[in-house]
């Protein structure tokens, strides 16, 4: 077994902003239930040695650990993994860094790598990609999701950038093989959701008379952006309770990817 610098788990702090989606907050149900659909999809995907890049606050952990022998999970502030599960046990292990590279993993590593809602925020996802292909062993296969493009309301200044359904089907094609483009789809409460987010957006970007939310240099935007994302998601809360608090990942399903799904996700193999 490889030997990696570990944190202990109880230290973890939970850093909470809306880009960090949380589980407790009823809020973020909407994306917190799209999120768990990620994890269970690929829990019933991946075996042998895992390695997880974006922890989050942990909730994924008791999901994928379970269905792997050795998992690691990576993310670049100290986070909060639940202790009152197995996730304690010695095969999980919790690597804090910033990525890429993935510093002192070794090559032909990992059976899988899963890396949801990150690549977004990477300048280079060339590099990324290609410590992902590095690390995973051969016929190994990573397990990606992301923002689609087409889905997006606004734009999201946390965000180096977003793909379409081609983009990063092209993208993972110049470092894997196999890629299968899939997306997460919802049913008649999710879109009845949007539908009203977006409409709220709306409402809110009407006074960018100017179109600033493109033209300022994103990390200006940072901030006001999760004030108002936050705002948001607490008003549309407030006026719809049953509706919010009552999504389930039930709600959502994944099927081939098309410009009207709100996440891609995408597996592609190393040969």
């Amino acid at each position: 077994m490889h030997v990696y610098h570990r944190k202990p788990i109880n230290s973890m702090k939970i850093l909470q902003t809306a880009e960090r989606v949380s589980q407790v907050d009823h809020s973020d149900n909407y994306v917190f239930q799209r999120s768990l659909l990620a994890y269970l999809e690929a829990a019933r995907l991946v075996s042998g040695k895992v390695l997880e890049i974006g922890t989050g606050s942990g909730y994924g952990v008791s999901i994928i650990a379970p269905h792997a022998s050795e998992f690691v999970t990576i993310d670049k502030y100290q986070t909060g993994i639940p202790t009152e599960t197995s996730t304690n046990a010695e095969h999980v292990k919790f690597l804090q860094m910033t990525v890429p590279p993935l510093e002192g993993i070794p090559s032909d590593t990992f059976d899988y790598v899963i890396t949801f809602q990150v690549i977004e925020h990477i300048q280079r996802d060339d590099i990324f990609l290609q410590e992902i292909k590095r690390v995973l062993k051969s016929n190994g296969k990573i397990i990606v999701t992301t923002p689609n493009k087409k889905m997006s309301l606004t734009r999201n200044p946390w965000h180096v950038r977003e793909y379409t359904v081609h983009e990063l089907e092209q993208l993972l094609l110049t470092y894997f093989q196999n890629v299968q483009p899939l997306g997460v789809f919802g049913n008649e409460a999710i879109m009845d959701y949007y539908a009203k987010n977006r409409a709220s957006v709306k409402r809110i970007t009407r006074f960018d008379i100017f179109d600033l939310q493109h033209r300022l240099p994103r990390r200006l935007l940072q901030i006001p952006y999760d004030i108002l994302n936050r705002i948001n998601r607490k008003k549309l809360l407030n006026s719809n309770e049953d509706l919010v608090t009552g999504i389930t990942h039930e709600d959502y399903h994944v099927a081939a990817a098309n410009d009207n799904c709100f996440d891609l996700f995408y597996i592609a193999e190393k040969v």
